[in-house]
């Protein structure tokens, strides 16, 4: 009996890791939200594919484990990294209701690396990963999370950074960013990462405040030193140039 947790990475084939196809190929059935499996589907429609919808977390570790049970071999795929934002550890709690079984988690490319590739090397120092999404955590404490890495000078990036319901969070995000850091401090922001319609874009901060986005797109704020460098977003590590 065995489950493999798997991050599918962007979206795109060619950036999902070998470990990853072969755990996939390894397996008897694949679970998982209904986008994800989507995005498989063509390859794997030779397996046992099993989707639920948004916010049937735990109910998609419950039927992974009850086919495991059945001594059948199952991947969860996830987006990005399964580890980052993803079902490994809710994967790992609800297997606490049941006679043990074997876990492996399978790491993929999360947003935060896929999306600063593409607008060029914001994350080469410490940056910090926030969720807007107040969901599963209360917006006041997203707030406090927001002002103390804006004040310790973090690159920060930003998932989740918008929905129908949650509009305007973005903009209170960089109305608490601006009580640390100048209106000129460079961002970034990229839009359906490794997928139809990818685009990069390179901004102010103010700019930024300013700007709607989607639950597709991932942000990025830099620090004191990030700067703009032929278009591209670029935080220094601090290495001697002679």
């Amino acid at each position: 009996m065995k489950i493999y947790v798997v991050g599918l990475g962007p979206g795109e084939w060619n950036q999902m890791t070998q470990r990853a196809l072969e755990a996939l190929g390894d397996c008897d059935v694949i679970t998982g939200y209904d986008v994800y499996i989507d995005l498989i589907r063509d390859r794997f429609r030779h397996k046992r594919l099993i989707s639920t919808p948004m916010k049937k977390e735990a109910e998609r570790c419950h039927i992974a484990i009850e086919e495991a049970r059945k001594g059948r071999t199952v991947a969860m795929v996830c987006s990005g990294d399964a580890g980052v934002y993803g079902m490994a550890g809710l994967m790992y709690e609800v297997a606490q209701q049941y006679d043990p079984i074997e876990i492996e988690v399978i790491p993929g490319i999360t947003a935060a690396c896929s999306g600063a590739a593409i607008l060029g090397a914001p994350l080469i120092h410490d940056f910090a990963v926030i969720s807007l999404s107040d969901l599963l955590t209360p917006w006041e404490l997203i707030e406090k999370r927001i002002d103390f890495a804006a004040a310790a000078d973090f690159v920060l990036c930003f998932y989740n950074p918008s929905s129908k319901k949650r509009q305007d969070y973005l903009q209170r995000t960089c109305e608490i960013i601006l009580k640390h850091r100048h209106a000129g401090t460079m961002c970034g922001f990229v839009r359906n990462i490794g997928r139809e319609g990818e685009s990069g874009t390179v901004l102010t901060l103010q700019e930024l405040k300013d700007t709607k986005v989607d639950m597709f797109t991932t942000v990025f704020v830099g620090n004191s030193q990030t700067k703009e460098i032929d278009g591209k977003l670029v935080t220094p590590r601090g290495y001697r140039i002679d």
